[in-house]
């Protein structure tokens, strides 16, 4: 039946023969593809927050659209009618379509990856120290894995022409050279780098932990190999070499959990009823949903010649829901004390003892 087939269109012209077997390999390429994404939508339900089947067809969909017809194309190359002079360019040309094309299922692969490890560690949960320590990780991963793959794609299309093998060993020597010299102008770049491993596997910080930093509070947003993205409370980022992390000190709120003790402070008069403060703040911290119960103080910690400091002491899940805790201590210990104790907040005593110096004065 080939044979036939080849007879009856022996008559075509030879560059119409091979675009019809470039576009039948084309084609049949896309509806394979399409067939298999067709096939996998049918045969897995899909969760509702994550579909696993989803995110390999986005991830690997537009890798299969080239590896697909390439693979064709080139099982059809024989097939054409091509001078014999074209055949070896054209056959360098699709090996190396194809060698990027297959980086770039690989690539995909490793997204994919990604992306349930993703779904599987969620941030969203309250204490989420073992989540933050696999994504912090997997960034890392993810970026060398990608970074190899890409420089052995370009190696192997280097090494695949003879005259690149050639030149490649006088150019070892040279690249010895070469990099010690770049080595030293890069000192500080490389510094970064090697800090960048060093962060992603001691991880004296995490993806979503919260800083303060030079000052500001904020989360840590993204973890690159040679800097740290900070997103501040006010929705500004604050960028520092990564390297800032290994040489400075900072504070880190959750580095062994989310948990925290937040303080409110309070200056009152001498004659505050300091028993009827504690009962009032314990029935506050009671109603409220923020407080995870696990600590609670009131204290008077301090005494000045004019007030005496009374520090509440309360426990959240969160740094957030801590903050939150701690203005609405403040709010409504101090409108019950306005309430009811107007007299207990701070005032200036003046005792004078001659009325008649009062009075000149």
């Amino acid at each position: 039946m080939w044979n036939q087939l080849i007879e009856r269109t022996d008559h075509l012209p030879d560059f119409l023969w091979n675009l019809i077997l470039a576009g039948i390999a084309v084609i049949l390429g896309w509806l394979i593809k399409y067939l298999l994404s067709f096939f996998l939508k049918k045969s897995f339900i899909e969760e509702k927050e994550f579909s696993l089947v989803h995110t390999i067809i986005f991830r690997l969909g537009k890798a299969f659209n080239f590896l697909l017809p390439l693979l064709l194309l080139n099982m059809t190359l024989p097939m054409m009618r091509l001078n014999p002079k074209y055949v070896p360019f054209l056959s360098k040309a699709l090996e190396i379509a194809l060698t990027l094309a297959f980086a770039a299922l690989i690539i995909g692969v490793v997204k994919v990856l990604e992306d349930y490890i993703y779904h599987t560690y969620d941030l969203k949960k309250a204490n989420n120290l073992k989540e933050r320590k696999i994504r912090t990780q997997l960034q890392f991963i993810r970026k060398l894995v990608i970074a190899l793959i890409l420089i052995l794609t370009v190696c192997g299309i280097l090494l695949s022409f003879d005259s690149m093998r050639k030149l490649g060993a006088g150019l070892l020597t040279g690249v010895g050279v070469s990099g010690i010299i770049i080595g030293f102008a890069a000192q500080k770049s490389l510094g970064n780098l090697l800090a960048g491993f060093q962060i992603a596997f001691t991880q004296p910080i995490r993806i979503d932990d919260v800083l303060v930093v030079e000052g500001e509070w904020g989360r840590v947003e993204e973890i690159t190999l040679t800097y740290v993205v900070l997103n501040i409370w006010d929705q500004r980022k604050l960028i520092l070499p990564i390297n800032y992390f290994i040489e400075k000190p900072f504070q880190n709120w959750t580095r062994t959990g989310a948990e925290i003790l937040g303080t409110a402070f309070f200056y009152l008069d001498y004659t505050t009823p300091v028993d009827k403060l504690r009962a009032e703040f314990e029935k506050l911290l009671d109603l409220s949903p923020l407080w995870d119960k696990r600590a609670k103080a009131l204290q008077v910690t301090n005494i000045t010649d004019r007030t005496i400091e009374v520090r509440t002491l309360m426990s959240a899940a969160t740094s957030g829901n801590a903050f939150d805790l701690r203005c609405y201590m403040r709010e409504n210990l101090m409108k019950f004390i306005q309430e009811n104790y107007p007299d207990c907040l701070p005032k200036t005593r003046a005792d004078i003892e001659n009325a008649g110096i009062a009075k000149t004065i």
